[in-house]
């Protein structure tokens, strides 16, 4: 390692801890922060011995992308309070938001994004294809300022501690839920693109797409998720001896185990491992849901999100400095601003808007609360993997400019939410209170 690689570490590790109490009082999130910190470092004489290239270091990208991501998609499952049981009509109605976004505002923003880049700015059919899917899932790892804090937990045992939770907040938990989910779902898209650039037209790979990339393995990657929390659960809450309990010894790093097992599991059997980690979290969190020790474990994993995203994001920013955008034109500016102002706001909003559940029923939301959710679709990470993912996969003649239109609208998403998440939430709350007290 050189010198400037132990810099940026360490500077990562120290900020993980500073950042969030620096910025409490300021309009300012860390994500913004960070990305400018590492434009400063990619500017300076420190980082001439760096070599950030997306294209030639693809493999360290995409792996260490990949663990990011898994390691948001742990703790974004773990911080939800809202079970989900296949068996019950009412939890079903109570995550409407989600499937809403999901099915609609997803494929809506896929479609969107591909027909903008092959039909507007004459892209290859694949590329275009392969852009709406990446740019596709909201980002569990920055959007943590308009998502649930953490699961509520009891204090009596003493391994955890009550978190500030508005499990109410249809806002924020349509938000968490979403990026939980569709990390995983937007791969179908991504393994669509792969077999776009292989074999060409979609006759020849289309049955077999559905069946097995956009149903057989999401079923696979669900049910591993499932199978793996239950037996992990079992084991921490009601091992047959209160030795073999982790949850009695208050042993958090069990969430690390869940993480790797159901993702290598996942992979395993050839379904999709970011769905099982999302749903081993969820089952997890389903046992003894009051238990301090999912405050335990929720704790472990967020400091290690932390820690690897601040890095992911000084080095997204030494690379903006350092050529990245060499490849940068108007159609990728276009597509960016388009995706953040437009494409979202808008798929969202019809996705909650159409058939709107009242605030009064079960998973329903306001017109504002509505608008404020199809607003904040955070693009992050999971984008830079996918795309490390499908351009080691197939050859793309576009890859460095999908590199910098990719990275280009990640760091205009962070600029944007991160200005508007202050002032806009504090609207929202301006609106609900004549609402609670028409309500009292």
């Amino acid at each position: 390692m050189t010198a400037a690689v132990y810099l940026v570490l360490g500077l990562s590790l120290l900020l993980a801890v500073v950042l969030p109490t620096a910025l409490a009082r300021f309009a300012l999130s860390a994500p913004m922060v960070l990305v400018g910190l590492g434009m400063l470092v990619g500017l300076s004489p420190l980082a001439d011995d760096l070599r950030i290239d997306p294209v030639a270091q693809r493999s360290i990208v995409e792996h260490f992308t990949e663990l990011t991501v898994l390691v948001a998609l742990m703790g974004v499952g773990l911080a939800l309070d809202r079970p989900l049981s296949l068996r019950d009509r009412g939890s079903w109605q109570r995550w409407s938001p989600t499937w809403r976004l999901l099915l609609v505002a997803m494929p809506l923003t896929i479609g969107a994004v591909a027909v903008l880049g092959w039909w507007g700015l004459g892209l290859a059919p694949a590329s275009a294809l392969l852009l709406g899917a990446a740019l596709s899932p909201t980002d569990p790892v920055l959007a943590s300022d308009v998502q649930v804090e953490g699961p509520r937990v009891a204090t009596g045992d003493g391994l955890g501690k009550d978190e500030e939770i508005d499990e109410h907040d249809e806002v924020r938990f349509a938000l968490t839920s979403e990026a939980g989910l569709n990390d995983g779902l937007a791969f179908p898209f991504v393994h669509a693109a792969l077999l776009a650039a292989a074999m060409g037209s979609v006759g020849g790979w289309g049955l077999r797409w559905v069946g097995w990339d956009l149903v057989g393995r999401i079923v696979l990657g669900v049910a591993v998720g499932f199978c793996v929390g239950r037996v992990l659960a079992t084991a921490a809450f009601r091992a047959p001896r209160k030795s073999l309990r982790l949850a009695e010894r208050g042993e958090p790093l069990l969430v690390i185990a869940a993480l790797f097992t159901a993702y290598g599991m996942g992979e395993l059997v050839h379904g999709y491992g970011f769905l099982a980690v999302f749903a081993c979290a969820m089952t997890v969190r389903s046992a003894d849901p009051t238990h301090g020790y999912h405050g335990a474990m929720h704790g472990v994993v967020e400091r290690l999100e932390r820690i690897l995203t601040l890095l992911v994001l000084l080095v997204i920013g030494m690379a903006m400095t350092r050529g990245l955008f060499r490849s940068l034109d108007w159609r990728g500016v276009l597509v960016a601003v388009a995706l953040v102002f437009v494409i979202r706001p808008v798929a969202g909003y019809v996705a909650l808007e159409v058939r709107r559940r009242t605030r009064h029923e079960v998973g329903g939301m306001t017109r504002s609360e509505g608008l404020v959710t199809a607003f904040f679709g955070v693009r992050g990470i999971g984008s830079i993997y996918y795309l490390a993912y499908a351009a080691g996969r197939e050859t793309f003649s576009d890859e460095r400019w999908l590199w910098s239109t990719v990275t280009f609208t990640i760091a205009l998403s962070v600029l944007v939410h991160g200005v508007a998440v202050t002032p806009m939430m504090a609207w929202l709350e301006r609106r609900r209170e004549p609402l609670a007290d028409s309500v009292a």
